[in-house]
Parts: C-alpha cells; sequence; structure tokens
C-alpha cells in the first residue's frame, strides 16, 4: 500500500532532521537550505514501513515567512506527523500549523514530541500535555504520541510502527474516481520534456492517459507521456502516492504550482464558492481581500459574508473545485485566519435585496455530505453528470426523497407539479380562446414552462394526461369547434356528397366563409381532406377515385383519370400524387399510371 504523510511544526523543531532519520533521504532540495539550516521549499522523501506499506513524506518549512509553502504541501496530504521541540514546547507557528490541519479537515497522524535528548522527562510529558491542550478541536485532538531523538535513534523504531498503525485506519480512496491532482512543481528533464510532481489522491493516472490542465491560462489538453514515483518508472499510478507526471502537450513555462491535472470534464471550473467557516474567527472580523489556499493553488480572493460563518468566495481565476473541498484563508499579510469547507461550487447569483440572508438560510439548512435535493430543488431539473461534476453526488448514489429520476436527469417533484399545471392550464386557456385549434403548439412549451431542457418535455407531457398529435397538446377528447362556421362547412359537405371530385374554387370557399383557419379545424377533425391549399375534397374521396381509376384500361393516363373523375387537372394532379403516395396507384412513366392490384 501507498501513502502519503506531511510534516508539520514551528520552524527549528526538527520535521526535515525526522524524515531524513526516518527514510535516510535529504528532503532539503536548495542549497541555501542545507546551508542555512532553514527549510524553506517543500521537501520529499520516502520509506517502506514494517508493514511493508510504502509512505512518501512531504517535509514543509516552519517558518512564517513561508506559509504559503507549507500550505502547499499540507493541502493534498491526508496524514500529518506533528512535530514539537521537547525543548522549546509549542511555539509560535505551532498555532499556524495547527490551524491549517483544521481548516483542512485533516483526521489522522501523530504527535512527534523531537529532541527529547534536549529535555527531562518531566518537562517533556508537561510539552505533551500543552501539546495536547492545542490540538483539542483538531482532527489530531486524540492522536497517538510518540518521544523521538533523531541524532540517538531514540523512539525511531516506535514511530515507524505507530505511523503504521495510523495509516492502516485511513480510508482507502478511489481507483476509478476523479483525478485531480495539484500541481507543487514545474521542472524539464533532459529527454522527458516537462514534468510536474503532486500527491494523487483519488483516481488512477496511466501512461497514454490524455488529461486537463487547469491552470491560470485556462484549460488544454494534455498527455500523460511518462509516469514515475521514488525514482521508479510506472505505466499508471494509484492513490494516494506522490507521483511525476511527464507531460506532453505543454510547455514548463505554462505550469505552475497550484495548477491542477484532472479527468477531462468531470470537475466543475469555477471562480465563485459558498463556504462553512471551519476554525478561526467569524467571517463579519475577516478583512474582505485574503489569500485562500486550495490544494497547492494561492489564490486572490474576495469573500462576502453572510453572517460568522457563511460567505462567499471570489477567486481570481477558476480553479476545478467541488462539494467538500476544504480552504484555508490566510490574511494579505501571512496570518492564517480561518478555513472552509464548500458546500457549493456553483452558487446561485445574488441579485435582489435580501438575497444575502436568504442564502444565509439556505446555507445552514445544507450539510457538509449533502446537497445534491438543494440543488435539483434550485435548478428543479439537473442532469446527474453535473451533478457527481460538482461533487454532489457519486457513481452508484440514489435519487433523494423527493426527487425522481427521468433518464439521465434527477427532476425535483415540486418543480415537475407545478410544470405539469402550469402546461395544463395553458392548454385549458388555448381551447377556450381558440376553439377552432388543436391545441398549445409543443414547439413553444419548453420556453413556457422554462425548462432546462426540451428532453424532459415528453415526462411532463405524459404526467399531465395530455394527448399529443402532429405537434399540438390538448386535453383528451377535445374536438375542435367550428363554430359560427358550422353552417358553412355543412354546406361545403353537402355540395361534395353530390360531386365528389368538384373541389370549389377559392372564391367559392371565402363565400361560404371558410378561410384557411376554419378548414385547418375541420381538417383536424376529419372532416375534409386538404389536397393542397385551396384543393378541398371529402375525406372518402381517394376511395371513391379509386373504384372508378380500377375500372379503366390500364395503365391510364392523366388526362384519362381526369375525364372518368369528372374534374380538373387542379384537383386530379394532387389526387393522384396522394394516391401514389399511399401505394394505391404507381407511376409508370412521364404520363402513365396503373392500380395496385
Amino acid at each position: 500500500m501507498k501513502y502519503v504523510v506531511a510534516t508539520a511544526g514551528h520552524v527549528d523543531h526538527g520535521k526535515s532532521t525526522l524524515v531524513r532519520a526516518l527514510t535516510g533521504i535529504e528532503p532539503d532540495r536548495w542549497e541555501e537550505e542545507r546551508r542555512r539550516g532553514l527549510t524553506i521549499d517543500l521537501g520529499f522523501a520516502w520509506t517502506t514501513l514494517p508493514s511493508g506499506s510504502d509512505v512518501a513524506f512531504v517535509d514543509v518549512p516552519g517558518h512564517e515567512r513561508f506559509i504559503p509553502n507549507m500550505l502547499a504541501g499540507l493541502g493534498p496530504a491526508p496524514v500529518v506527523l506533528f512535530v514539537v521541540a521537547a525543548d522549546e514546547g509549542w511555539s509560535a507557528q505551532s498555532d499556524d500549523h495547527r490551524d491549517a490541519l483544521s481548516a483542512l479537515g485533516i483526521e489522522y497522524g501523530v504527535l512527534v514530541i523531537s529532541r527529547a535528548d534536549r529535555a527531562s522527562d518531566g518537562h517533556i510529558e508537561d510539552v505533551i500535555a500543552s501539546a495536547r491542550a492545542e490540538l483539542v478541536g483538531t482532527g489530531l485532538a486524540t492522536a497517538p504520541v510518540v518521544v523521538v531523538s533523531a541524532p540517538q535513534g531514540r523512539g525511531l523504531a516506535e514511530l515507524r510502527t505507530t505511523l503504521d498503525a495510523v495509516l492502516g485506519q485511513t480510508p482507502r480512496p478511489s481507483t476509478s474516481g476523479r483525478v485531480r491532482l495539484w500541481v507543487d512543481r514545474a521542472f524539464t528533464r533532459t529527454g522527458a520534456g516537462t514534468v510536474v510532481t503532486g500527491t494523487l489522491a483519488s483516481g488512477t493516472i496511466r501512461v497514454g492517459d490524455t488529461l486537463e490542465l487547469i491552470g491560470a491560462d485556462g484549460h488544454r489538453a494534455v498527455d500523460v507521456r511518462g509516469l514515475h514515483s521514488e525514482g521508479s518508472a510506472l505505466t499508471m499510478s494509484l492513490p494516494v502516492s506522490r507521483v511525476a507526471v511527464n507531460l506532453r502537450g505543454v510547455g514548463v513555462d505554462a505550469v505552475a504550482r497550484g495548477d491542477a491535472l484532472v479527468t477531462p470534464g468531470a470537475w466543475h471550473s469555477s471562480a465563485e464558492a459558498d463556504i462553512r467557516r471551519v476554525g478561526g474567527v467569524p467571517f463579519d472580523d475577516v478583512p474582505e481581500r485574503l489569500v485562500v489556499h486550495l490544494g497547492t493553488a494561492a489564490l486572490p480572493a474576495r469573500l462576502r459574508p453572510f453572517g460568522p460563518d457563511y460567505a462567499r468566495l471570489t477567486f481570481a481565476r477558476a480553479v476545478p473545485l467541488s462539494h467538500r473541498d476544504r480552504v484555508v484563508l490566510r490574511n494579505p499579510g501571512q496570518r492564517i485566519v480561518g478555513g472552509g469547507v464548500v458546500l457549493h461550487p456553483d452558487p446561485p447569483e445574488l441579485r435582489r435585496r435580501g438575497d444575502s440572508a436568504r442564502r444565509e438560510a439556505a446555507l445552514a439548512r445544507m450539510s457538509d455530505a449533502g446537497g445534491a435535493a438543494d440543488e435539483v430543488a434550485r435548478r428543479g431539473a439537473v442532469r446527474v453528470v453535473e451533478l457527481q461534476r460538482l461533487g454532489l453526488v457519486d457513481d452508484g448514489d440514489t435519487a433523494p426523497a423527493g426527487v425522481r429520476v427521468v433518464d439521465d436527469w434527477w427532476v425535483d417533484e415540486s418543480s415537475c407539479a407545478a410544470w405539469i399545471k402550469r402546461l395544463r392550464d395553458a392548454v385549458v386557456e388555448v381551447h377556450e380562446r381558440e376553439p377552432m385549434s388543436a391545441g398549445l403548439s409543443a414547439s413553444g412549451v419548453p420556453a413556457l414552462l422554462e425548462l432546462p431542457d426540451p428532453a424532459l418535455l415528453a415526462t411532463v407531457v405524459a404526467d399531465a394526461g395530455l394527448a399529443s398529435a402532429d405537434g399540438y397538446l390538448s386535453i383528451p377528447g377535445h374536438v375542435p369547434d367550428l363554430g359560427d362556421a358550422e353552417e358553412a362547412m355543412s354546406a361545403l359537405e353537402r355540395r361534395l356528397a353530390e360531386r365528389p371530385f368538384r373541389a370549389p374554387e377559392s372564391d367559392d370557399l371565402t363565400a361560404l366563409g371558410l378561410g384557411a383557419r376554419e378548414l385547418a379545424a375541420a381538417e383536424r377533425t376529419g372532416r375534409i381532406l386538404r389536397l393542397r391549399d385551396g384543393v378541398v375534397l371529402l375525406p372518402t374521396a381517394p376511395a371513391l377515385a379509386m373504384r372508378t381509376l380500377a375500372a379503366l384500361p390500364q395503365p391510364f393516363t392523366t388526362s384519362e383519370a381526369r375525364q372518368a373523375l369528372g374534374t380538373t387537372r387542379r384537383v386530379v394532379i394532387p389526387l393522384l400524387e396522394l394516391l401514389d403516395g399511399r401505394g394505391w396507384t404507381r407511376r409508370i412513366d412521364a404520363g402513365h399510371r396503373e392500380v395496385v392490384r
């Protein structure tokens, strides 16, 4: 099994010395760090624990000037070694590191009392008690304690065993989940090109994969040319592990710490998020301008409080964000002022007076583990893939109460009921206003109901119990009413019954008071057959025509058909085309047809 562990603690409390003693690897990468004895940037080392588990360490700087670097190391790490020197005890930057791991929600780790050779046993007990008190309210409140002295080798074996046990308790991440690797280094290597490193917390990366790089320059597709971890080449990398990814499709100058490699299309990229406070001072007392730390990113941001515990963050650029993400808030100086958990990575706009208060109430109802039902209720309907991108549901999650599943959509039952009522009311209103109409045109209904997608219309129509025909929606059993045109239509029917193929001229129809609207209504009720504009017969005309045409010598000409039916070319040509279309007659050449037997 592979694991990643970050260090934490005040400057010069022995974090790097401890990592060096555990792994035999020098974590300080820069000559200046080794010369000054001061960790400035992130360091990396690895070892194998007694159980055979592989653990990679991310060594973070402790000095207050390098808090951004510290947060870049802690951000993606699920486990921490919190180091407190026995001779100095809890110190200033211990507070910052504690506040960071509290904000990040890190729940697993070991409290390490270092430099035990410099303090008495009694003083060490006091340091442990003090550290315990300081860690109350964090995930390390009940973490196991190990006392060590790296130069003497004291406690190192116990620390390895204890860390082994702690790592064995951590939940295993999904190997099939979404990839999001926060970049902490980017460099070039001869023969390889651009290489980025980071902690892979979930998902699997394989050589040949195409990933999406999200950074200050926007989004771009990149190919995984190669993978390395702890000095070895891999064909795939599983979580949780440190991994170096050789990329094709991007130059090293276009990649920086804080960028992210993600599964294409699987993450919502947002420049805003609504959060709930985790520790720190109330949001009402936090500066408006902040630096927000997410993963390895440090983003200038603006905070809009909705009261003491809820707020909206607006970032300087869009980042791949998900429900339940943790952020650390730092003032423009170096101090950490608190943290937050993302409740919504794609919040609604605030436009009206009172929206802030209403949004605070809505966020207060949301839990860290929920939110899908609220999002579906807000939008009316949401595709499941979008809920997954937002981190509100995982693969295999079932729809919550009050939500119905329609194909790949989750639909709010209350919204659906409102759509159904509005649609039935609209159809009834059309029937009353236009009794001759076939009903409500279906083409305009999605806009009328403000449906998220026209694909939902069929479900709404079915649930509304409406009839659908020829692009119109109607109440079942509705028959268009000709009203004042009824007498004229009866006169037309009597005329055509006497001479079935003598279609009246347009002037005759106008004289009867039968315009296009009246004729269309009559046609929908099956009272007439319109061959083309201005050519009107009874619906029985095609069958009557076939009796006459079948008695003619076969094949017959258009002129012979016209004479036999006692009509004109204006009528016989569209009538024969109709019969051809029904397969009752067949055209042989330009001048002849025959009846299909």
